[in-house]
């Protein structure tokens, strides 16, 4: 067995735990960091009462904190399923250099989960979401942006 498939077979299992539980979906996620897992988790949307409680965000926030930093270049996402959209923002964010899936979102959308349709729906104008979205520009409204860029101190991410 190589490591992937040490990695990968750790999310699936952090899945079927994290699903036994009752604690969210069948999902789960580890990072590793130069060979070693610095993160892992599962789905907590159910008991965390929380919709951003994905396995690989959850995995992500553990990480941060294990390096004391909000990027973790050189590192590998492990997850049970093709990330949704929201997870996948987050490993760019995060600046994650691999995600290695054992699942893709059609199986995932033939048990019911939407990732598949949440990618169709973030490719349309906004204007066009099934949520509604309406711009409304606002007289200072671009002055908090304006203001941290033009500060010398600020922390880019």
């Amino acid at each position: 067995m190589n490591n992937d498939d040490l990695f990968l077979a750790r999310a699936i299992e952090l899945a079927q735990n994290g699903s036994e539980l009752g604690e969210g979906g069948p999902f789960g996620a580890v990072i590793v960091s130069d060979g070693k897992i610095i993160a892992e988790s599962w789905n907590q949307v159910v008991v965390s009462r929380d919709p951003t409680a994905h396995a690989e965000i959850m995995a992500i926030r553990q990480a941060c904190a294990a390096v004391d930093r909000f990027h973790l270049p050189k590192s590998t996402l492990y997850t049970s399923s093709e990330p949704c959209p929201m997870c996948l923002s987050a490993a760019y964010w995060a600046k994650i250099e691999r995600i290695v899936f054992a699942n893709t979102r059609a199986e995932a959308a033939a048990i019911g989960f939407c990732d598949d349709q949440l990618y169709s729906e973030l490719n349309r104008h906004f204007s066009a979401r099934s949520i509604i979205m309406e711009h409304h520009p606002m007289p200072n409204g671009l002055l908090p942006m304006q203001q941290w860029a033009n500060n010398p101190q600020r922390t880019p991410y």
